[in-house]
């Protein structure tokens, strides 16, 4: 749940309090002039993409990479200045919501199947800002959303074999698209899979392994790759930042 209910004592109104604007508005601050700013995709961007927009000076300081083709639409909706990060060695901050994260700073983001951009962008960051509301933070990751991988076309078979090797009680399920008949293509023009874990296997394992299958090109976990977080929610907003 991305909101909640406030209830004032002095008038007695009921205020809606939206998590993700107000993890937005404390991930302005770490914003200055003239920066190159990485965004991912999702509501909170928008609020963020929102907020920033209406500071027009501001704004037209910052340059804009993006690994959504939605954000980088409606950042040129906006007017902003948007650039591809093929032109680009680095970038001041990459802001990202995710499915979940835990107090590490390891995070699932399994919904877009961008993720590949998404960790590309990423590691180009100084810094690396995850951004969204409480319900999104857990003390520890866990099966409730599937690792997905992004897997060459040639590759299916080898890749799917391997992970149900080593990976026995996992079931893998290839993407389909629901636009047309057959699989869902990725931006690169690769093969999207969910492997869905009865116990998700120990992240620092996991990470490596499943990057290490011949054909796979890249996962959804962030393992170690966060360097803080803007998390807002009934106590406040908290940043955390990577120990």
């Amino acid at each position: 749940m991305d909101k909640y209910i406030k209830f004032s004592p002095d008038t007695n109104l009921v205020q809606m309090i939206d998590y993700k604007l107000e993890a937005a508005k404390a991930s302005l601050d770490f914003i200055k002039e003239g920066q190159i700013i990485g965004l991912g995709a999702g509501s909170t961007i928008v609020h963020l993409v929102n907020l920033i927009s209406a500071r027009k000076e501001f704004a037209e300081s910052l340059t804009f990479v993006s690994s959504s083709f939605k954000t980088r639409s409606y950042l040129l909706e906006k007017g902003l200045k948007v650039v591809y990060s093929s032109v680009l060695s680095k970038l001041d901050i990459y802001f990202d919501g995710c499915d979940q994260l835990d107090s590490d700073l390891n995070a699932l983001k399994s919904g877009g199947g961008i993720h590949t951009s998404e960790k590309i962008l990423a590691s180009m960051a100084s810094a690396f800002i995850l951004i969204g509301d409480e319900g999104k933070m857990v003390t520890k990751l866990d099966h409730t959303y599937p690792l997905v991988i992004e897997i060459l076309q040639e590759a299916l078979p080898v890749v799917l074999g391997h992970i149900q090797s080593v990976y026995p009680d996992s079931v893998v399920k290839l993407r389909m698209s629901n636009q047309k008949d057959g699989a869902l293509i990725s931006d690169n023009g690769n093969l999207l899979a969910d492997i869905h874990f009865t116990e998700l296997p120990k992240l620092s394992t996991l990470n490596i392994a499943i990057k290490m299958i011949p054909g796979v090109v890249e996962h959804s976990l962030f393992y170690g790759m966060a360097s803080k977080a803007v998390i807002a929610g009934v106590q406040g907003t908290r940043i955390i930042i990577k120990a």
